[in-house]
């Protein structure tokens, strides 16, 4: 049984220095909600078992600005086969621009301390003149506009531009090798390519001229290139960023049906070629209002940072600053912790996001955040991607003081957004998420389907959410979108993940149940390390495997089969670690590389990479020999699992 800690990290009943009537109280207090003094778990529950009226009530709060009125939340069809807003015609862009938008919409910070920034006016311009530069080059509704590119304001304009088309979206950071990169944009066939020639990284600018051209040759399906920036020389049929944006016209969002394609966001390509996750306008629209406005209580003229990469949802997710009116704030660099808290203090941050493993290096490093930097704008700080351990949580909120709300959430790309976050009105447990977040009926489950509380089960999405994936790409029968979610339990959403729901109604959460890698709080996964490293001709085969160990810590072990009677010595454990590095992400280098005698398959030749995983962490019944076609491998990683765990 879970028991409460004996103190709190964030404490509602504590009167704020400056009291401001949130979105949630106000949300609260009307549309046939259960009253603003109720408890949490009373509004979570009505929002779960009344869909209809709780999503068309959000929808109404924020002013979603229709171009036809959808007939229903829902066309009533059960999960997978849901429909959101029936009938309903809208523009994610037109919600952008909604209202009366003044001062500073986006601002762009590098590792040099430069800022550079647009007004509302200034983005309405330059996404104006984007579009109607790929609207003159062929592009249109349905279309599939890309990118390779840092976290910059010109990647935020690029697809505003596409989204306002009615074209799709998809996006890939200058952090991931070009080949990591095609076998994710290649499979959409896209008529236009957004392209930078480098970012920064560590002090120093990381040409990437070379992944640029192997792009454009990889993908013969664009006619139109977009040179990203003021870096790199443009090839004879480029387009600069200056001429792309130059144009001088209107912007007029083209209505498309509330389930139109928005964006293309990818998996982490654990059992191969990463799936095309395909998102609709309305869904992701509503739903990012939802977690923007009621959870993470961001208003207009907030200041709004998450460091991310175009690679993961939360580049997508921050997005959602602009739906409010807030200041999106991007950071093209390596995320130290000076970085970032300096980022803070100069942007007068009201909600910074980072990984836990920011928060443990700034603590690691003796760095004491509120003492060395102007913190007085920050109200919350988030922190997703992995686990967020007790010790973490409970030193952050000790060194942000008590005004600052530390919140832990998780999520998924799969419904770019989370399942449990936060909200101003609940306590929070250090190494808890305090709450299921609005509309999303998250249980944990047993294998045989049964609700758990205070034991570890699967997490479950037991009724459907605006977010979740219209599709997959590539997928006309929709079999793969079934068998990634609906197959272990008919017709209800699991995620992979372990958690515990306690019986205050928070989440603790234990890990991947599946072979997803979850390495510095971004997932990636083990298929394209394994292809980077199968291609040297010393390794015959690889697997890697992430471990979430009881003290915070991550252990990412690969394992490699040489070829012939080759030794792993120091200086082939440099070259694959090299590769990793240059061929994937230097965020995913293995912590280990360790030479087996076989890896082992199923019958049918699929590595056993999730059994081998709870082999390592001791738990028993992880395979059935039979299963396997190398039994005898799986005392190779039981020998291995127990030297491991004597560490901990």
């Amino acid at each position: 049984m879970t028991e409460p800690s004996t103190r709190l990290t964030w404490d509602p009943s504590r009167a704020p220095a400056e009291p401001v009537v949130s979105d949630f109280a106000r949300f609260a207090a009307g549309r046939g909600a259960p009253g603003p003094d109720a408890p949490y778990d009373d509004l979570w529950r009505w929002s779960v078992e009344n869909l209809e009226d709780f999503w068309l009530a959000v929808a109404d709060f924020f002013e979603v600005p229709w171009h036809r009125r959808p007939d229903a939340a829902t066309d009533g069809a059960a999960m997978p086969s849901t429909r959101w807003f029936p009938g309903g015609r809208m523009n994610y862009v037109d919600q952008v621009f909604h209202g009366d938008r003044q001062g500073v919409a986006v601002v762009g910070h590098d590792e040099d301390g430069r800022r550079t920034e647009l007004t509302w006016d200034e983005l309405r311009a330059r996404v104006a003149g984007l579009a109607a530069t790929l609207t003159g080059r062929g592009v249109g509704v349905g279309d599939r506009v890309v990118a390779y590119a840092p976290d910059r304001i010109e990647a935020v304009v690029a697809f505003l531009a596409t989204a306002s088309l009615g074209a799709v979206w998809a996006g890939c950071g200058t952090d991931l090798a070009a080949d990591a990169a095609l076998a994710r944009l290649r499979q959409l066939e896209p008529k236009a390519l957004v392209v930078v020639a480098g970012h920064h990284h560590r002090g120093r600018w990381v040409d990437r001229t070379r992944q640029a051209r192997l792009l454009r040759e990889g993908l013969p399906s664009v006619s139109t290139t977009i040179l990203l920036g003021d870096h790199g020389t443009p090839g004879a049929d480029d387009v600069t960023w200056a001429e792309a944006v130059a144009p001088d016209r209107p912007l007029r969002p083209a209505p498309v049906a509330a389930d139109h394609p928005l964006w293309c966001l990818f998996s982490s390509g654990t059992s191969g070629v990463p799936k095309g996750i395909v998102h609709s306008h309305g869904g992701v629209l509503v739903e990012h209002l939802k977690t923007a406005g009621l959870h993470l209580d961001l208003r207009a003229g907030d200041q709004f940072l998450w460091y991310t990469t175009l690679n993961w949802m939360m580049w997508n997710l921050r997005l959602a600053g602009l739906l409010r009116g807030a200041t999106v704030h991007c950071f093209d660099g390596a995320p130290s912790p000076q970085a970032i808290w300096g980022i803070a203090e100069r942007g007068d941050l009201t909600h910074l996001g980072v990984s836990p493993g920011l928060l443990s290096a700034t603590r690691d490093a003796g760095l004491d955040p509120a003492a060395s930097f102007d913190l007085s704008s920050l109200r919350f700080l988030g922190s997703t991607g992995s686990v967020l351990t007790e010790s973490v949580h409970e030193w952050a909120a000790d060194a942000l003081g008590p005004d600052v709300l530390v919140a832990s959430t998780t999520g998924g790309t799969d419904v770019v957004s989370g399942f449990a976050g936060a909200v101003v009105t609940a306590p929070v447990r250090p190494g808890e998420i305090a709450v299921r977040c609005l509309g999303v009926d998250l249980q944990s489950w047993s294998p045989s389907g049964a609700p758990l509380v205070d034991e570890v089960g699967e997490l479950v999405v037991a009724s459907p959410m605006p977010s979740m994936p219209i599709r997959f790409w590539d997928d006309p029968d929709g079999t793969r979108y079934r068998e990634a979610y609906f197959d272990h339990y008919p017709g209800v959403w699991r995620h992979g993940d372990w958690i515990t729901l306690t019986r205050r109604g928070s989440i603790i959460v234990h890990g991947r149940s599946d072979a997803t890698l979850n390495r510095h709080g971004i997932r990636m996964g083990s298929a394209d390390i394994c292809d980077a490293v199968e291609r040297l001709p010393d390794v015959t085969e690889a697997m890697v495997v992430g471990i979430d160990e009881p003290d915070g810590g991550y252990w990412m072990p690969l394992f490699v089969v040489l070829a012939g009677a080759q030794e792993l010595t120091d200086a082939l454990r440099r070259t694959i670690l090299d590769r990793v590095r240059d061929a994937v992400s230097p965020r995913h280098v293995p912590d280990d590389v360790i030479a087996v005698p076989g890896i082992p398959h199923t019958h049918t030749g699929k590595k056993i990479e999730i059994p081998v995983k709870n082999i390592l962490l001791g738990r028993t019944g992880a395979a059935q020999p039979e299963s396997v076609d190398r039994p005898e491998l799986l005392a190779v990683f039981e020998r291995l699992g127990r030297d491991r765990r004597q560490t901990w």
